[in-house]
C-alpha cells in the first residue's frame, strides 16, 4: 500500500514502461517534466505540436529530441486530436495536456471518434502526500464537476476507488464532507452524505467504506475525533478519500493546502479509457512528474484488470 509519492514512484519501477502522448507539447514546464520522467524511468513520450517550437524549447533545457517521437502539427485543435488518437488506438498509455486551454483539451478527451470516453462520467482526483499525515489523501472533485448530484457523487466515489486500488489502497475510507458531522434536513449536503453511507451499507456502493456526513477535522485528525467523542464512527481521522460537496469547497481546500502545507501532489481525470493528466500551467514540474507517475500506476492497473 502506497503511503507516499515516493512509494508510488517506487511502484512505477515494477510496471511495464509506459508512454504518454502530449497534446500541444510546446510548453517548457511540460517538456521539463517529460524529460525528467524519461530519465527516471517513469514514461517515454510522444510530443505532438509545433515541432519548431518544441525544438527551440528542448534546446534551451538540454533535451535531446532524438530520444523522443515528435509529430509536427501546428494547429492546436488538430494536435490535440492527433495526440488523443494515439491513446485511443493503444499506441500510448496516457494522455497529457500541454500548451492548450483546458476546454479544448477536454473536448479532445470527449471526442466521439478518437477520444477516451467509456460511458462513465468523468471526475477529477488530486492525490496529496501531506507531511504529518501517515497516508495518502485522495481529494475529489476539486476541479471538474461544479455541483455534483447524489448520482454524480456515487460515480465520483467509484472513480476514485479505482485510483486508490491502483495505488494499493484497498477498501479505502470515504468521507463525504460537510460543515457538521450530523444530519440536518436544512443542510442538503448532510442528507446526501447520509444517503451515500446508507447505499454503502446496503451494498449499492462497493469496494470502500463510506461514513458521512463528516467535518474535515473528524475526517483527517484522530485527535479531533477523540476530543469530539466520535470514536464510534467508521472513520476517526483516518479517511483516505475526501469527497467534497461542491467545486467551491474542494477547490478552496486544494489551493489552501497547496499554498500553505508541506506536501507534494499529483492530479488525474478519471472515468476515461486511459489516465488523463490535466495539470495547470502554474503547477510545478514536480506536480507534473508526480501526475505522470500516478498515471503510470493507474495505466498498469487498467492493463492488468
Amino acid at each position: 500500500m502506497a503511503k507516499s509519492f515516493e512509494e508510488i514512484l517506487n511502484q512505477v519501477k515494477s510496471c511495464s514502461k509506459k508512454k504518454v502522448s502530449v497534446a500541444v507539447a510546446q510548453d517548457e514546464n511540460v517538456l521539463e517534466a517529460v524529460k525528467e520522467a524519461k530519465e527516471r524511468g517513469i514514461a517515454d513520450s510522444v510530443l505532438v505540436g509545433d515541432a519548431d517550437q518544441i525544438k527551440a524549447i528542448a534546446d534551451s533545457i538540454g533535451m535531446n529530441l532524438a530520444d523522443y517521437e515528435v509529430i509536427d502539427v501546428k494547429d492546436v485543435t488538430e494536435a490535440a486530436l492527433t495526440a488523443v488518437k494515439l491513446v485511443h488506438d493503444g499506441k500510448a498509455d496516457m494522455y497529457m495536456k500541454g500548451l492548450i486551454d483546458t476546454k479544448g483539451f477536454l473536448k479532445s478527451v470527449l471526442d466521439k471518434e478518437v477520444g477516451l470516453r467509456t460511458g462513465k462520467p468523468l471526475s477529477h482526483v488530486c492525490v496529496f502526500d501531506v507531511k504529518g499525515i501517515d497516508h495518502l489523501l485522495f481529494l475529489t472533485d476539486v476541479a471538474f464537476i461544479p455541483y455534483p448530484t447524489l448520482e454524480d457523487k456515487v460515480n465520483i466515489i467509484n472513480n476514485t476507488v479505482e485510483i486508490c486500488e491502483a495505488c494499493g489502497v484497498h477498501t479505502p475510507k470515504v468521507a463525504p464532507l460537510a460543515a457538521v458531522e450530523v444530519v440536518n434536513p436544512k443542510m442538503p449536503v448532510t442528507v446526501e452524505a447520509a444517503e451515500l453511507t446508507r447505499m454503502n451499507e446496503a451494498g449499492e456502493i462497493t469496494g470502500c467504506i463510506v461514513d458521512g456526513p463528516l467535518s474535515l477535522d473528524l475526517a483527517i485528525c484522530p485527535e479531533a475525533a477523540k476530543h469530539k467523542g466520535a470514536t464510534g464512527r467508521k472513520i476517526v481521522g483516518d479517511a483516505d478519500i475526501l469527497l467534497f460537496p461542491d467545486i467551491h469547497a474542494g477547490n478552496i481546500t486544494y489551493k489552501a493546502m497547496v499554498h500553505t502545507a508541506d506536501l507534494v501532489n499529483g492530479n488525474l481525470i478519471t472515468g476515461t479509457k486511459a489516465p488523463v493528466i490535466l495539470t495547470s500551467r502554474s503547477d510545478s514540474v514536480e506536480v507534473k512528474i508526480n501526475s505522470l507517475a500516478l498515471g503510470a500506476v493507474v495505466a498498469e492497473n487498467l492493463k492488468n484488470n
